[in-house]
């Protein structure tokens, strides 16, 4: 006998109304919750199906029905199908957003080097302030996790993480309930180990498995401040002023420009500042005062942008000390206005 459709509409309305009421269900009810147009006498027949197939059982004579063991099975496991489609779902989404995003920092990065007659930069969004909306686990193989962390903006991450013990299903839908019941809704600084321990606490035993799941968790945000991409250009402008063209000079501030590492440094620190000053990021370092030893002969102007969802990144313009200060200024702030209209324009289209 098969599981039809109508019969899963039946078993499933049995088992969320006796989750609620501990009281077995009866037809009358099914054909009232179900939205199913049967009669008493069609989901009776129903019943017995799934009765005899072992999904519900009757624990009283003309009582109505309950959920086995069997039954119990069916519905945890497609409430975790059910949540892996729609992780599957954000992800694709993610990406496609991924990708507009990243065209449009290009394309921004490009407006700002033609407009201000400078080099320029812009970082990508970095994820450490954004929060975390919720976590999904399952177990792909024996004492192996498969981790999926969905932030703000539905931002996506996943891992396989090993563990020492080998779980049930139950066990894993436990677990991330508990571990959603924590930290949705914190972002990385919010996680701290009292915090971590109190989950530990409550995890019936399988306390390891939680500190391993949250070191992941952090180790993931974590990762993108090093993983983010800085997009550049206009380099050569720099060879448009005397004071900045000599042959050596250039060569050096060039390398320093192309050199992602030493601007990683420097968004971390136009980042770390925002935060500290609780300001926009906005900041002007004359010659030596800049982060990157290379760059002492020029002046460095950067700002943050923000899109919302806690996604922050980092603009800057580099050229000469005697730059156009006043327009340098402006161009960033109608880009970083430009760059928030076009994100949210998407976000609404979806």
């Amino acid at each position: 006998m098969e599981l039809d459709e109508r019969k899963v509409i039946i078993l499933k309305t049995i088992i969320k109304n006796y989750l609620e009421t501990g009281e077995p269900v009866g037809s009358r009810t099914i054909s009232k919750f179900s939205g199913l147009n049967l009669s008493s006498a069609t989901i009776r027949n129903e019943m017995s199906d799934l009765e005899e197939m072992g999904y519900i059982i009757q624990p009283h004579t003309s009582a109505g029905r309950i959920p086995s063991d069997k039954g119990y099975r069916f519905y945890v496991d497609s409430i975790m199908q059910d949540s892996d489609r729609r992780v599957n779902e954000a992800t694709e989404l993610m990406v496609q957003r991924v990708d507009k995003l990243e065209m449009m920092l290009k394309q921004l990065v490009k407006l700002l080097a033609v407009d201000t007659n400078y080099a320029a930069l812009i970082s990508g969004p970095s994820l450490t302030e954004n929060k975390i909306k919720y976590l999904q686990l399952s177990q792909p193989a024996e004492k192996k996790l498969l981790l999926i962390l969905v932030l703000e903006g539905n931002i996506i991450k996943n891992e396989v993480i090993s563990i020492d013990e080998d779980l049930d299903h139950e066990t894993v839908l436990n677990l991330t309930i508990l571990i959603n019941n924590y930290i949705s809704g914190l972002s990385l600084k919010d996680i701290s180990p009292k915090l971590i321990t109190s989950i530990m606490v409550q995890s019936s035993g399988h306390g390891e498995t939680i500190k391993a799941v949250i070191d992941s968790v952090v180790d993931m945000i974590e990762a993108d401040v090093d993983s983010r991409e800085i997009f550049t250009s206009g380099a050569t402008n720099i060879f448009k002023y005397p004071e900045l063209s000599d042959v050596d000079k250039a060569s050096k501030l060039i390398s320093a420009f192309e050199e992602k590492d030493s601007l990683k440094e420097l968004v971390q620190e136009v980042s770390d500042l925002s935060r500290d000053e609780n300001s926009s990021g906005l900041q002007v370092y004359l010659g030596g005062e800049g982060p990157i030893k290379n760059m002492q002969d020029c002046s460095l102007v950067t700002a943050n942008y923000e899109l919302g969802d806690g996604l922050r990144g980092v603009i800057g313009v580099i050229g000469p000390k005697r730059m156009d200060y006043e327009k340098v200024l402006g161009t960033m702030e109608n880009l970083i206005k430009q760059l928030d209209k076009a994100y949210k324009d998407d976000k609404e289209k979806r």
